[in-house]
C-alpha cells in the first residue's frame, strides 16, 4: 500500500465456531476496498461464500476508515476481507473487546512491504549491491532521465505519504552529495512508467515501491536493506514529518492486514468461519494475480475467476474438500 503505517504486533485469537453450530447464511455484505489486492479478495470471497456456503453476497464500496466506522457503529458491511489494522488500532481494540467486531486470518501472509527497490538484473550484474548505501555509491548505474552524470532516486506523488518519507530518507543517506537527484513523480502512472521504461531498456532504476502490486508481479525487483532496523519513534517524529530538519536513517515498517468481521456475521455465516480464519496468500501470489489483471485488462470479477481456476492449490487449502468441490462447479 502506498500509505505508510506503523508496524505493530497484534495477538489475534481466531474465532472458531463448532462444526455443529450451523445456521442459514442468508444475505452477506462484503466491502470491496478501493485498492487492487483487497478488491480481488472481495470478489474471491463472493465466489467461495456463494458457491461453497450458499450465502448471497453483495459487494459494497469501501475504504479503511469509513468501512471501519460503518462496521463498528452500524454492523455493516458484514466483512472487510483485507483490513489494515494500524489505521484504527485503538478503536479496533475497543470494538473487539466489546464483541462488536471479530478479527480473522491475516490475509497477507508476508504483510505489506515498502522500501527502495532496484531491478533484479542490476543486482545480478552487480552482486555487491544489497543495501541503499551500496546503490547510492554507484550513481552511474541509476541514471536520471535526460542526463548521463546524475543518478536518480524515484519518489512518490505529493499526496502520498511516501513523498515525505522518501525525501527525508534521501537526505538522511546524503544521496545528493553522492551524485543523486530526487525525482518525485506527479502521478502513480508516472512512477509506474519510469519502472516500465527501465525494464524495457534494461537500465538501472532506484526508488520507492511497495508490495503486493501488479508492477512487482510483472517485473522482478529486489528490495534493498536500509542497513538499520525500523525505529518507530524516529519514524513518527521525523521520517514521516515534512521537511524534518535532521532526518536519520530508518527502515519502512511491515504493515499487517487482517479479515475483519462483525459479530453478527460470525453467527449467521458460522460454517464459513473456518474459511475466513484460514484464508491468506503470499505477496508473490497476489502480485502475480494483479499482474495478470493488468496484462489482460480484466475486471476484479474476472480476475477472481482466474484465481479460482488457476490457483486451486492455494484456495483449496482454505476449505473442506466438499466445499472445494462446490466452488469448482461454476453455475
Amino acid at each position: 500500500m502506498r500509505y505508510a503505517v506503523a508496524a505493530t504486533a497484534i495477538f489475534v485469537s481466531l474465532w472458531l465456531r463448532p462444526a455443529g453450530a450451523e445456521a442459514a447464511c442468508g444475505e452477506v455484505s462484503v466491502a470491496e476496498m478501493n485498492w487492487g489486492s483487497a478488491a480481488i479478495a472481495a470478489h474471491i470471497d463472493k465466489i467461495i461464500l456463494e458457491r461453497g456456503y450458499d450465502c448471497s453476497v453483495t459487494l459494497v464500496p469501501g475504504d479503511t476508515v469509513p468501512t471501519f466506522n460503518a462496521m463498528n457503529l452500524s454492523a455493516t458491511p458484514d466483512m472487510a476481507p483485507e483490513f489494515w489494522i494500524n489505521a484504527v488500532r485503538g478503536e479496533l481494540t475497543q470494538a473487539t473487546a466489546a464483541n462488536r467486531l471479530v478479527i480473522g486470518a491475516e490475509i497477507l501472509a508476508d504483510g505489506a512491504v515498502e522500501g527502495w527497490w532496484v531491478p533484479k538484473y542490476v543486482v545480478e550484474a552487480n552482486p555487491d549491491i544489497r543495501t541503499v548505501d551500496d546503490a547510492i555509491a554507484r550513481p552511474e548505474l541509476f541514471p536520471a532521465p535526460g542526463t548521463s552524470d546524475d543518478g536518480a532516486v524515484h519518489g512518490c506523488p505529493d499526496d502520498w505519504a511516501c513523498h515525505v518519507t522518501t525525501a527525508n530518507l534521501f537526505r538522511a543517506f546524503e544521496a545528493a552529495e553522492k551524485g543523486f537527484a530526487l525525482i518525485q513523480p506527479a502521478t502513480a502512472a508516472e512512477l509506474e512508467a519510469s519502472i516500465v521504461e527501465a525494464f524495457e531498456n534494461e537500465t538501472g532504476w532506484l526508488g520507492y515501491y511497495w508490495a503486493p502490486t501488479a508492477i512487482l508481479g510483472k517485473y522482478e525487483m529486489v528490495r534493498l536493506s536500509f542497513g538499520v532496523a525500523h525505529q518507530k519513534a524516529q519514524w513518527d517524529e521525523c521520517t514521516t514529518v515534512p521537511d524534518c530538519p535532521s532526518p536519520e536513517r530508518n527502515a519502512y515498517p511491515t504493515s499487517q492486514a487482517f479479515t475483519l468481521m462483525t459479530e453478527a456475521f460470525t453467527e449467521k455465516a458460522a460454517p464459513a468461519m473456518d474459511y475466513v480464519n484460514k484464508r491468506q496468500w503470499s505477496n508473490a501470489t497476489i502480485s502475480s494475480v494483479l499482474a495478470w489483471q493488468l496484462e489482460n485488462k480484466a475486471s476484479n470479477a474476472e480476475t477472481a475467476e482466474h484465481f479460482i481456476e488457476q490457483y486451486e492449490d492455494v484456495w483449496s487449502a482454505w476449505v473442506a474438500p466438499a466445499v472445494a468441490g462446490k466452488v469448482k462447479r461454476r453455475p
